[in-house]
Parts: structure tokens; sequence; C-alpha cells
């Protein structure tokens, strides 16, 4: 039951006079203040909290305003400025009424002479087991959040596709030239000189048994399938899901979201929308021009490694590969490029008021993003390949 600071007759005055407890610091002074009671224990202990980390001596600590004490604030007291200190405090103060120093001299000595027993360290697997739920935790954490952040997306598209005066064509356009056409370059670069080098370990290999006339097969069977568009969407993810981020990122950091919200606008039909649909325009774009390289790289390796020329290279693949695995490769670009630009989007929204914030939500989502990809296109093989596809 809490004790008092002064006596009074009527209860019901007592309960009109209550003031939640406080703390004020000013300089190295700490001023104690209102009624510390069970009933405002998470607004206090939040307090305690933020004052926490510096070492408080007795006279700087102020108790001339402090109300009503029960056990639940005197544990929060002895929390803050600890037993020895809340003990002295109590007997240089000749003000506070008998029962609360009695009742707060009673709480520091049974803390002081019964202290918390030491947390026993964790065994190993103990630990590993813990480490693995926080993770999982977090996957899952990450999976609801990225869920939830889709369907806004979807909803949005509904809402914004039957309605033309709605579209903003301008920054949709201006993505593509962004994300797809300054991306090109280095896209034909890289599945060229992938093509090349898959052409060349397969020669190695099958040169051993005869068979180096399936290089050709080989380079064309995988390009379409499954490198052009996988190298391509790590690509994107690496530089577009980055890029997404951090414009976003800082926009949120300026306090432009909250501008556009003010003006009644929706930043997802705003920023995302014309984001999303660039990404999923481009990103198929890319991954032709990367299968056309790849096949490029690797009828030039065939041709000055294997003497098969430009023409018997294209004759081959007209004859073996069938048009089913260049749709297969291409049907799971515009799928990858939705979940690229949704992560890219998500992580700008989740950054915090700092250029710190930005850097690390714009590491994550190229992480994720390049994870995802990799994780979804393994799915898929699995999947055309038990369809028969």
């Amino acid at each position: 039951m809490p004790i008092r600071a002064s006596s009074t007759d009527n209860e019901d005055a007592t309960r009109t006079l209550r003031q939640p407890g406080t703390l004020k610091s000013a300089g190295s002074t700490l001023a104690i203040q209102g009624d510390w009671t069970l009933a405002d224990y998470q607004s206090l202990k939040k307090s305690i909290e933020e004052h926490s980390g510096k070492r408080w001596l007795p006279e700087n600590i102020d108790l001339k305003d402090l109300g009503r004490v029960d056990t639940a604030g005197a544990s929060l007291l002895i929390a803050l400025v600890g037993p020895e200190v809340l003990t002295s405090l109590v007997q240089q103060d000749s003000a506070l009424p008998r029962e609360q120093s009695t009742l707060l001299r009673t709480v520091a000595d049974a803390i002081q002479n019964n202290p918390a027993p030491e947390p026993q360290s964790p065994s190993p697997v103990a630990q590993f087991l813990t480490e693995t739920g926080k993770t999982v935790e977090a996957i899952w954490h990450l999976l609801y959040l990225l869920a939830g952040f889709i369907g806004q997306i979807l909803a949005a598209l509904f809402v914004i596709l039957p309605k033309p005066s709605r579209w903003r064509v301008t920054p949709f356009v201006a993505a593509i030239q962004n994300i797809g056409l300054n991306a090109l370059p280095i896209v034909a670069l890289l599945t060229f000189l992938v093509g090349a080098v898959v052409a060349f370990l397969g020669a190695t290999v099958l040169k051993e048994f005869g068979a180096t006339i399936y290089t050709v097969n080989l380079v064309a069977f995988s390009f379409l399938r499954e490198f052009g568009v996988l190298l391509a969407a790590i690509l994107l993810a690496g530089r577009t899901a980055s890029a997404f981020t951090a414009q976003i990122g800082a926009m949120k950091v300026n306090e432009e979201l909250d501008a556009i919200r003010t003006m009644g606008l929706d930043p997802v039909e705003l920023l995302v929308i014309p984001r999303v649909l660039a990404t999923m325009v481009s990103l198929p774009i890319l991954t032709f021009v990367g299968m056309l390289t790849g096949l490029v790289g690797g009828g030039m390796v065939c041709a000055l490694s294997l003497d098969i020329s430009p023409a018997q290279f294209m004759a081959i693949v007209e004859r073996d590969i069938a048009l089913k695995h260049f749709l297969v490769g291409i049907s799971k670009a515009p799928v990858f490029a939705f979940l690229i630009a949704a992560i890219g989007c998500l992580e700008g929204f989740k950054v915090g008021g700092s250029a710190q914030s930005v850097g690390v939500h714009t590491t994550s989502s190229v992480v994720q993003s390049i994870f995802i990809v990799i994780l979804l296109d393994a799915v898929a093989a699995l999947f055309f390949m038990e369809m028969g596809w």
C-alpha cells in the first residue's frame, strides 16, 4: 500500500492531488518529483532508462518534491541511484516523513543484502538455439512487412490502372532510362564474359569425352533458362534496389515524405508505383540482351577454340534448343523485377532519421534482393524441371 509524504484525512482529496512521478535533470542536479507508485511504473522506468549511465551523488539529488512512494517506486529509485546512495539520502533528508524513510531504507537494505543472482551463462547449444530463434524471428518479421507492402502496391495498382489521369508517365519513363537503358552496357559486358567462361569450361571438360560439339548446347541451354535472367536480376538488385532505398530514404530523412502526406498524396502511388512498373519493363529487356550477349560470348569461344563457325553455332541452337527454354527464362524476369523494386522501396521507407540508417538499409536492400532472387530462381528451376517445361 502506498505511503504518503504527508498525512491527510480525506482519501479522495489525496487521489485528486496525485502527481505522476517525474525526473528532471539540470546540469549535475537530479530532481525526483511527484508520486513514485505502481500506477506510473512504466513511464518511470522509461525515464530511468533515459537517465541511466550517469553516477548520481547524494548531494546532487533533490527529494524535496517527492510525493507518495510504494515498494515499486522504491525499487525504481534504487535502480536509478543504487541502494547505498538511497540509504545515504534517507539519512540526510530529515524532511522525509517517517513512514517514507522507513520504506525506502527497508527496500534498500533488502536489495543490498540480497543481491540478484548473477545470470548463468547459457550453454553453447542453448546460445545457438537462441540466436537461431532470433534470426528466424527477424526473417519472419521481414517477410511479414514485405507481404504487407506488396499488398499495398497491388492495391494501389488496382486503383490507378483504370484511371489514366493518375498515371505518372514522366517519372515512369525517367525510371526506365535509369534502370534499363543505363544498365544495358554493363549487363551486356557481364553476360558476354560469363558466356565466354561457360563455353571455355564446357569445351575443356567435354573435350575428354570427345563431345566438344555439345558446348553449344551447354551455353544456349544455361543462358536461355537461367544465366540470362539471373545475372541481369542480380545486377539490377545491386544497382537499382540500392538506388531506390537511398532515394526514398533521403526523402524520409529530409521529411519530404511527411510533406507529401500533408499535401494529401500517397507516397506509394507517387514514388513506388512508377519505380515498380519501370523495373518490370526494364528487366525483361535486360534479360533478353543478356541472353543474346551470353550466346555471343559462347559463340566466340566456340569459333576460336573449337572451330565451330557462328553459322554452325546458330544452326545447332535452332535445331536442339526448344523455344520453351527461352520462355521459361524470360517469364521469371517480371517476378524478379517486382520483388527487387518492392524490397528496395520498402527499405527506403524503413530508414530512420539519420544518414547512417540510410546506409544500413541500402545494404540490407541489396542483400535481401539478391537472396530472394537466387532463392526463387532455385525454386523455379526445380518446379519447371518437375513439370517437364
